[in-house]
This record gives structure tokens, sequence and C-alpha cells, in this order.
């Protein structure tokens, strides 16, 4: 009988460590890296090619180069800077991405207090009365009115013995990365969008400039030929042949303009506006700064 009893304590203590080892389960290990330098399969050049423009310069790539938060400053624009400012302080999104994060939080440390014990104290003091006029003497002796104070204090623990709640805060701790990466995108997105539309808006203003200025130079020859005309000098087609040139140009200007209005309320609305409340900032080419260092292509 003494063997049978101690080989069902081994089959118990081996059947304890099974499930032990199921319940709990591997650690998770992120998958290695991929085993190349960059992303690109050449070299990215020492720096970008110069044109004889204003804010034309080579930017050159710099290895390992970090990036700040407030990356848009790179662009020294004060007005760029003053409209993200307010976006941030304006968007809805970002609240909400941030109370989306401490909640995540707040619900991590709620887990990981079921590896702490359980201590639940209550006090309930009452007022009483002897029933008096009773038969007994002794039920009937000394004030009636008496207060019985009731202390209670209960501690409880339940051990973490197959690894659910560690398993759980592990759960809501990648809950919470998720929740950080969600924020991080945000703010990220709405920066990027303004910054885009600045640019596209100084892209417009630049475009609809040299549309009109040779708008003006189509004109100014399209006088002279018709002095021309009228000395004798060219025939009426050459006249035509401008004229038809300069209703081309003329007919370019009305779209531009119309994407300019688009992207300005477009602008207005990623800074918390309405429509009618327009920005007094306005964008061209001339005022935004390219970075002159960039970051190389990060190693993997």
């Amino acid at each position: 009988m003494g063997v049978v009893h101690d080989a069902g304590g081994w089959l118990l203590a081996i059947s304890l460590a099974a499930l032990l080892g199921c319940a709990v389960g591997p650690d998770f290990e992120p998958p290695a890296a991929p085993d190349v330098e960059g992303f690109t399969s050449s070299p990215f050049p020492g720096k970008t090619v110069s044109t004889e423009v204003a804010g034309g310069e080579a930017q050159r790539f710099v290895q390992g180069l970090d990036i700040p938060g407030q990356w848009w400053t790179l662009f020294h624009s004060e007005a760029l800077n003053t409209l993200i400012e307010e976006a941030l302080k304006n968007n809805p999104t970002l609240p909400a991405a941030e109370a989306a994060l401490l909640q995540a939080w707040e619900n991590v440390y709620a887990e990981q207090g079921a590896f702490f014990p359980t201590a639940v104290v209550s006090y309930s003091p009452s007022r009483n009365k002897t029933a008096t006029g009773v038969v007994f003497t002794a039920a009937s002796s000394g004030p009636p009115f008496f207060t019985l104070h009731t202390a209670q204090v209960v501690v409880s623990y339940a051990p973490d013995v197959f690894g659910g709640t560690r398993r759980e805060v592990e759960s809501l701790t990648a809950t919470t990365e998720f929740q950080q990466f969600q924020l991080e995108a945000a703010y990220l997105t709405l920066t990027s969008n303004i910054v885009a539309s600045a640019a596209q808006e100084a892209s417009l203003r630049g475009q609809i400039a040299t549309t009109e200025e040779i708008i003006k130079i189509q004109a100014g020859s399209l006088e002279i030929l018709r002095k021309q005309l009228e000395l004798g000098q060219v025939a009426g087609a050459d006249m035509a042949a401008v004229e038809a040139t300069l209703a081309q140009a003329q007919a370019t200007l009305p779209p531009l303009q119309k994407q300019l209005a688009v992207q300005r309320d477009l602008l207005t609305a990623l800074i918390g506006r309405l429509p009618s409340q327009e920005p007094a900032e306005k964008f061209e080419l001339a005022v935004l700064q390219l970075p002159q260092d960039l970051p190389d292509q990060p190693a993997i």
C-alpha cells in the first residue's frame, strides 16, 4: 500500500507540473530583424543636386541623424510653427488618444493589483437599548442604553498558480503600447498634413504667379502685334495665333485659383477653425527653407 501511495504522489506532482507548464505558456519573443544593412540596394548619395533658385541648395544625407520631435521647425517658418501649435491645441483627436492611453495604463495597474493580497476593513458602531421591565433582575439592572462596536478585517489572496494573471498583464501592456503608437500616429498625421498643405499652397501660389506673368507677357506681345497689323507689317493669322495662345494661358488660371481656395479651406479645417475663420498666414516657396541635413537610410 505504501508503494501505491508513493506512486500516486509522484503522478500527482507530474500532472501538476504539466498543468503549470501548459497554463503559463512560453514567453513572447520578437522575431529577429532581417539580415540586411539598409532598405535600398545601393547606398544614398552624399548630397542632393543643387539648383540656381531660392532654396535650391544641396541637402546632405547624414548617417544616424535623428529628427527632433518638432520636426516642422526645420523649415524655419514662423507662420508654419504658429499654425501647427494652434492645430495641436484645437484638434480633438489628440486628447481622445491621450485619454485612451491613460485608460490603458490604468487597466494595467488594476490587473497588477491581483498579485497582492486584498484587505477589506469594516467598522460598524450601533446604539442599542436593553429591554426594561423584564422578570430577571440581571437583565434589568444597569443603564438601558449601550453602544456596540463591531470591527472586521478580511484578508484574501489568490496565488497566480497557472499564470493567467501574468498573461493578462502582458496582454494589457501590449494594448498600452498599441495606444501609444496610436497617439504618435495621430500626432504625426496632423502635423504632416499641415506641412503638406502649406507646401501645396506655396506651390499653387508659385504656379499662379508664373501663369499671371505669362499672361502679362503674352498680352504685351499681342498689343505689339496689333500695332504691327495696323501698319501692315504682320498678317492677321499671326495675331490670331497669339490670341489663341493667350486664351489658353488665361484658361489655366481659374483652376489654379480654385485649387488654392480648396487648399486654404483644408488648412483652415486642419487647425480647427471654421471656413469663415481663414488664417492670416500665407505661404510662399521663398519662405519655406528645406533642412540642410537629412537622415540617411536607417540600419535594420
